[in-house]
Formats: structure tokens, sequence, C-alpha cells
């Protein structure tokens, strides 16, 4: 496991369809939406909601490293937005930001009931949604992101670690996406000054209102047309060092 720059420790072409992805979401039916659940989720997405907008609209966001999504947004590149899955909060919304100045952004929410909270906060901020999961519908999910960049010119966030983690780990999708698209990665990370860390296996962050946050944009990352398609941990590598060390410097910029 990457070591954790915060100090917490956690509690515990297109792609060929494959037959493991195929088992394990037969294996797990999708749960109905009854009318119970759903009256349970129009109370619970409207405290999420507001839960979200209070945080964001009253924690001090400084982004260091902008000049590298400034040359994205000059050179108008489809690109591939990377952070750990306990960031999610701010680098997405940093990601909504870009939303503003012309780009596609593409968010990938689990096409279960309980996907219907995310889904609903990004789609209502123009973004793309692409409902799949890694686990369950694996390679649709990647053939879905890799038709959204080289079809549609969308730029498809991942939480690079999860869904389940291990945290910070760099898993092999984004690079093997970025390597059939052609599309680069943008490594970004962030850091409160005083936050709430969930119980769950990520360590989930949210800045506390009224909070100092910093978002850290790093360098984009390609691979190399040499590079085995079959052995990208180089890559994956490079990737989990960039975003650790954005953490650094995210929270050093407090």
């Amino acid at each position: 496991m990457a070591s954790n720059p915060y100090a917490k420790k956690p509690d515990g072409s297109s792609p060929p369809e494959s037959k493991e992805s195929q088992d394990t979401s037969e294996a797990q039916p999708r749960r109905k939406m009854t009318l119970k659940r759903k009256m349970g989720y129009v109370v619970l997405k409207f405290l999420i909601l507001s839960i979200v907008k209070i945080v964001w609209l009253t924690c001090r966001v400084k982004v260091i490293g902008q000049e590298h999504m400034e040359k994205v947004h000059t050179d108008q590149r489809t690109i591939i937005p990377c952070y750990w899955h306990q960031q999610h909060l701010f680098c997405g919304w940093y990601m909504l930001q870009q939303i503003k100045r012309g780009m596609k952004v593409g968010f990938l929410v689990s096409p279960s009931v309980d996907g219907e909270i995310p889904a609903k906060i990004v789609s209502d901020r123009g973004a793309t949604v692409i409902r799949g999961s890694s686990t369950r519908t694996g390679a649709k999910a990647l053939r879905d992101m890799f038709l959204t960049i080289t079809r549609d010119k969308i730029s498809p966030v991942t939480t690079s670690d999860g869904p389940t983690g291990p945290i910070f780990k760099f898993k092999q999708g984004a690079a093997m996406l970025s390597q059939m698209t052609k599309a680069p990665m943008l490594p970004i990370a962030c850091a409160a000054s005083n936050a709430w860390y969930l119980g769950s296996w990520d360590c989930f962050m949210i800045p506390k209102p009224f909070t100092r946050v910093v978002v850290a944009v790093g360098e984009l990352v390609s691979v190399s047309p040499e590079q085995s398609s079959k052995d990208l941990s180089s890559v994956q590598n490079q990737m989990e060092q960039a975003i650790n060390e954005l953490m650094v410097q995210a929270k050093a910029a407090l």
C-alpha cells in the first residue's frame, strides 16, 4: 500500500469484455427502487446536497499548479483527471469549475440506486454522467469511458484508488485508458486545514465549513507508445507518486 501523506490510517482500442466482470455483475443484481426507498432517497438527497453546497460555498479555496490546467485549455485537449477517492469532494469541485471554461467533463457513477445522489450533483452542474462500476461492470465501464474520450471528446474523471482501495494505490484502469485513447492523465490532489474523515476504507475527507482548502494540479502524464499494455506498473507508480507529492504540496500551501 502506498504511504499516506496525511498520516491517516485507513480502517481497513475498445477494450474487450471480460468474463470475470460479466460473472460479477450477474452475481450481484441491482437493488430495486421501491417506493419506500425512493422516499428515503428524496430526503437523503436533500440533506447531502445541502451539506455539499454549504461546504463548497463556505470554504476558501486556493489552487496551485493552475498553469498545468491552463495549458490543457489552451491546447483544447481531452484528458483523464486522476485523484484519490478520499478527496472527491473538492477535486471533483475543481473539475466542475472547468466546465465553465468549455471543458467537457464526465464522472463515472455507480449504476445502482446508490449512484442517484452523486449523479444528481454532477449532472446539475453540467457534467456528463457515465453510469457504470469498475468492479461490477468493469469492461463495460472501461468501454464507455473509451467512447466518451474518443467519440465525444469528454474528459472522464477517475478516482484512481477506487472504488474499494487500497487507499492511495494507483490502479491500472486510468493508465490503460490513457494508453488506448492517447489522452494524457492529469494528477490532482487537495488538502484542508480542518476536516472530518469518515470511517470508510478511503477515510473520505469532508472539509469543515469556513475551512481553508488547497487544490494542487500537476503536470500531464502520457503513456509511451512503447509501454507494454501488459505491464503498466511504471506508469502507475509515476502517477501514484505524483498525486501523493501534490497532497504534500497542498498541505504545505494551507
